[in-house]
């Protein structure tokens, strides 16, 4: 029996890369992640004029990407005054294209077995240690009857490892029970009401499989673009040791049809600096070949995990006043997008980063497969594919949020009312999609408030939710009488209602 299923994994790892998808893409043989021609925009950029930068900062504002060499100029600004200026024209972009909202999300591992041997993962394959699992469907339930019945989330992030026992027809089969699960909460009915994926890189044809089952963003990270550091820690015969094959990956997932998609480096493998570089060429590449960028960019920055030799990554290590300026800078380079930071870092890290740009956080996060249903609350390394710095739950994150003049939106409208891919980057880059999602924002922050909020929360909440309606009122006169009627009906126990 043993014998037979390492033969049949054998089979499986082989079948993965299609060669033909990844050739079809590359220009005169070559991709399009050229590491001379980022190293000769960071040596342009060097010791930039101010006026310069603050013409860099004019055009972020208006919402278009920067050049290679425009975001190599910010990369080398040591100037406090004019880093100051970033921070501020950052802030300004955020509020400009997402409001005065910050967007929630939890992460479900549904399976840790892998194939691949990644040196800094704690669920790589030679890691016998690590306690091994794969949700089936009741346990898929049990999960999200937690998730959406007693936290109260309406996103996920669903994490799978690269093996037979979570391949394409796995994950599509729990996005499925994931969506059909429905729990009676205080005063209307909790289910999760959109999914992203991060999962290995797919063929087209199973990535057309994703977009029928109804995802959100398809999250893919390059982990690093530096080829010789990627080579380092993805051992050459494994999957995901094949670097243009996950580079392509997103060709491949517009290519299927998907809409939006996810990019992002775990920073700590190669030089921050260049993969800040690579993240904005791969963003650049993608506007060129299909119109549309990253949905969403992120950024975790390597941590500690179990059987991982962290003296190993030390060279690259990445201070908190070089992560703060990784997301300024991405913020500016590629102003459309979301930006997301994940538990990984500490509440109080999480919190300065609003101020930089960040729109994306995930709550009551755990990231052992099944830790949810089994209300795990310690970091067990054998579980856990990192270990996490913010253990807040989602009520205590949200009242920080409202503490600071925030709301959190649970909304997933877009998705529903064709607001995605082109339509959306385009509706971001107006400052047109705000009005909607404000709106759309209110009402689902109140239906959660409703349904799962302290009583503490509630009551800070009040005058920040008066304040946003207000400025509804004001500034969409002609929206404001449905909106008004929706919000009413949200608050007499009526869910899911959308502008």
């Amino acid at each position: 029996m043993f014998i037979k299923e390492n033969a049949d994994k054998r089979a499986w790892i082989h079948q993965r890369i299609r060669r033909s998808e990844i050739d079809k893409y590359l220009i005169n043989g070559k991709s399009f992640l050229d590491e001379t021609e980022i190293q000769k925009a960071l040596n342009a950029g060097a010791d930039p004029d101010p006026q310069y930068i603050r013409a860099i900062l004019d055009k972020s504002l208006m919402i278009e990407n920067l050049s290679l060499t425009e975001t190599a100029a910010l990369l080398h600004v040591t100037d406090l005054s004019l880093i100051s200026e970033m921070r501020e024209t950052a802030l300004k972009i955020k509020k400009k294209v997402y409001d005065n909202r910050v967007v929630t999300f939890a992460p479900l591992y549904l399976g840790n077995f892998c194939v691949n041997n990644c040196l800094y993962c704690g669920f790589k394959e030679d890691n016998c240690d690590a306690r091994r699992k794969v949700l089936n469907d009741r346990d898929i339930r049990d999960e999200i009857r937690t998730l959406a019945g007693k936290v109260g989330h309406k996103r996920l992030i669903v994490v799978y490892g690269e093996h037979p026992r979570n391949d394409i027809d796995y994950i599509i089969e729990s996005i499925r029970t994931i969506y059909d699960v429905k729990v009676k909460v205080r005063k209307g009915e909790g289910n999760i009401r959109r999914v992203n994926v991060n999962a290995p890189p797919f063929a087209i044809a199973d990535l057309e499989k994703l977009r029928d089952v109804g995802i959100g963003t398809y999250q893919v990270f390059q982990e690093t673009y530096h080829k010789q550091s990627y080579a380092r820690v993805h051992p050459a015969n494994t999957i995901k040791g094949d670097y243009l094959w996950r580079l392509y990956a997103m060709h491949r997932a517009f290519e299927a049809g998907i809409d939006d998609v996810g990019l992002g480096v775990l920073f700590g493998l190669y030089d921050w600096r260049f993969e800040i570089m690579a993240l904005v060429k791969h963003s650049l590449e993608l506007e060129r070949v299909f119109g549309i960028g990253p949905h969403t960019v992120s950024f975790p920055r390597l941590e500690p995990a179990l059987n991982v030799e962290m003296k190993d990554f030390k060279q690259y290590r990445v201070s908190d006043e070089d992560f703060k300026r990784i997301i300024l800078v991405l913020r500016l380079a590629i102003p459309h997008t979301g930006m997301i930071i994940t538990a990984r870092e500490t509440a109080d890290m999480r919190k300065q980063s609003l101020s930089l740009g960040v729109t994306q956080m995930d709550a009551s996060t755990k990231i052992g497969v099944g830790a949810y249903q089994e209300n795990i609350t310690d970091q067990d390394a054998r579980r856990q594919q990192f270990l996490l710095g913010d253990p807040r739950t989602l009520d205590q994150l949200i009242r920080e949020f409202c503490e600071q003049g925030m709301i959190t939106s649970f909304c997933t409208a877009g998705y529903r009312c064709g607001r995605t891919g082109k339509c959306i980057m385009e509706l971001l880059r107006k400052g047109e999609e705000g009005k909607f999602c404000k709106l759309n924002a209110i009402l689902t922050f109140q239906e959660w408030l409703d349904d799962f909020g302290s009583e503490e929360t509630q009551a800070i909440a009040r005058p920040v939710l008066e304040k946003e309606i207000s400025e509804v009122r004001e500034k969409y006169p002609k929206m404001y009488p449905k909106f008004r009627q929706y919000y009413e009906r949200i608050r007499n126990g009526e869910r899911d209602l959308y502008i």
